[in-house]
């Protein structure tokens, strides 16, 4: 019998009997994990976008990534976690993320946390617009990797979840050099893209049970799904996530690209999906308008399509914005910006908006909140 695409579970919460019985149900339907054999080396590639608590919903829970590791531990696997958060790819900063983030659990269930900083590059000449690049050697050491995920907004992608994931391949200090390189959402999703192809995850894992919503991916709200889901492509699963938080494909520029090159189909009714989708969808989910669904047009060889896709984008395109009452003027926003766009004026953020590429390393990492997404007052009125 075929696979499905993707399977979606109820998951109500992270304790370690919970979570288990989550994924060896959402696994069942996709052959479990008897592709593990003993001696094995897996990765489990998780999404540590920052120090923070594992109840602030910004990073995978370590209550499912234990469960996840004891049962690949139990085959025989030999399990190292390891992610690149944003800032230095050094032990004394990774150790700090995994401490808060409560990463250091996964010792207990025969785990090891990833302690190689070195970093390799990679020579990829199938890539769309990412050949070249440099990435965290430990996962040259593994015969596997899995993606496990955590399902929330984002301010340059709309929504972060299995494919973005794949981005924490790419050294923290290098990251920013990134958003330079690829300043149009549309040319960094490519390179997300290109990055998971190159990487190929055996298995992707969605972290649902809770989500962040609002102003993500660390400055936002959790909002209760109660989901795992899984799949071998970790755009198809994507493309389920996108719909339970009120997405639309074409919203999402990692959806996009991988629309362009046949990992996906143009809409989910077209995938085989195990679970109802339905039944944990969240209407009222506090997304970040970004007026993406305009940046795929223009691609085409049409001159006036291109001029109108220009034109669209110029009026349509979100940027960071300060909320001064929230600022408390600690400057990680200047000191992250890639593009050298910010300054600290009278203990306030001002952003050159010549300057400013708006890849929302700014809002990403901002500790207070303060910088949000704003949306063109065009674009408030066309959803009028």
């Amino acid at each position: 019998m075929a696979k499905p695409d993707v399977v979606i579970v109820p998951c109500s919460d992270y304790a370690l009997e919970t979570a288990r019985s989550a994924l060896e149900q959402v696994l069942a339907p996709l052959g479990g994990l008897d592709w593990v054999n003993s001696g094995m080396k897996i990765a489990v590639k998780v999404n540590l976008v920052t120090a923070a608590a594992p109840e602030e919903a910004a990073t995978v829970h370590p209550g499912l990534l234990c469960a996840l590791v004891e049962l690949l531990v139990k085959r025989g696997a030999d399990v190292v976690v390891g992610d690149s958060p944003g800032g230095l790819y050094s032990a004394a900063h990774v150790n700090r993320v995994y401490a808060a983030a409560g990463m250091k659990a996964v010792e207990q269930y025969g785990g090891r946390l990833n302690q190689n900083f070195e970093e390799r590059e990679a020579r990829f000449p199938e890539g769309k617009v990412c050949r070249q690049f440099r990435y965290t050697a430990y996962l040259d050491e593994a015969d596997a990797i899995i993606d496990l995920c955590k399902l929330k907004t984002h301010g340059m992608m709309a929504m972060t979840c299995g494919a973005k994931n794949m981005f924490g391949t790419i050294p923290g200090t290098v990251k920013p050099e990134y958003h330079f390189r690829y300043p149009d959402p549309r040319d960094f999703a490519r390179m997300i893209v290109d990055l998971d192809e190159y990487f190929k995850p055996r298995l992707t894992i969605v972290d649902a049970v809770d989500c962040m919503e609002g102003n993500g991916p660390t400055g936002g709200t959790p909002r209760h799904m109660g989901a795992l889901l899984a799949g071998e492509s970790p755009h198809k699963v994507d493309l389920v996530c996108a719909g339970l938080i009120g997405l639309k494909r074409e919203e999402v520029p990692t959806l996009e690209a991988a629309l362009e090159r046949g990992l996906i189909p143009a809409s989910g009714s077209e995938l085989t999906v195990e679970g109802d989708p339905a039944a944990f969808a969240i209407p009222d989910f506090q997304r970040i308008a970004t007026g993406n669904s305009h940046l795929f047009q223009g691609d085409g060889t049409s001159v006036l399509k291109k001029v109108k896709g220009t034109l669209m984008r110029w009026a349509l395109s979100q940027r960071p914005q300060v909320k001064p009452a929230e600022c408390v003027g600690c400057g990680v926003c200047r000191n992250v910006c890639p593009a050298d766009a910010i300054t600290i004026v009278k203990k306030k953020p001002r952003i050159d908006r010549q300057k400013c590429i708006r890849c929302f390393c700014c809002q990403e990492f901002c500790p207070e909140s303060a910088m949000q997404v704003h949306r063109t007052t065009i674009a408030k009125l066309l959803d009028n």
